[in-house]
């Protein structure tokens, strides 16, 4: 009775260690949209102004691998309490085509993640430490995110207009 629970576990131990942890059930990933405060892009756009927030947006796909892994990213708690400073919008890359084609500098892969000015201008100056797919950012770990975020904060801070709520 007990052999056979025993071969089971084995098993999927066995699974585990060859394949790695099963993906997130949720296509795309899990970005944490619980502790997110994430915004379609008009909408986020609109705050943004208001609001005096600099953007951190973001562009995936459903079936992408690296964008999977990156939304884990998201759960970070530094990521999180990091991002109540930015107005944070993700936008899928094929429901959003035309969107994606205007932010994309040195082209359309992904995940993609950018910083805009609250008047929404992308500053192409902010990005990954590297020369090729600059927006790329490591998706294993939160350090390149974190430090793009003080990047933008330190150039465009958070400031809010007359009347607006933070």
């Amino acid at each position: 009775m007990l052999r056979p629970l025993i071969r089971t576990a084995a098993f999927t131990l066995a699974l585990l260690f060859t394949f790695g942890p099963i993906p997130d059930a949720c296509a795309g990933g899990d970005w944490n949209d619980a502790g997110m405060s994430w915004l379609g892009y008009e909408e986020g756009l609109a705050q943004a102004k208001t609001s005096g927030k600099p953007v951190c947006l973001i562009f995936y796909t459903d079936w992408c691998p690296h964008c999977t892994k990156y939304s884990a990213v998201f759960h970070d708690e530094k990521v999180v309490a990091e991002s109540k400073k930015f107005v944070m919008i993700r936008l899928n890359k094929e429901e959003h085509a035309e969107t994606s084609t205007k932010y994309a500098p040195d082209g359309q892969y992904i995940p993609r993640t950018y910083f805009l000015a609250p008047d929404g201008t992308l500053d192409p100056e902010i990005h990954e430490q590297r020369e090729t797919y600059k927006y790329f950012y490591n998706t294993a770990v939160a350090a390149g995110l974190l430090r793009g975020m003080q990047e933008a904060l330190d150039k465009f801070g958070a400031k809010p207009t007359k009347g607006a709520g933070s």
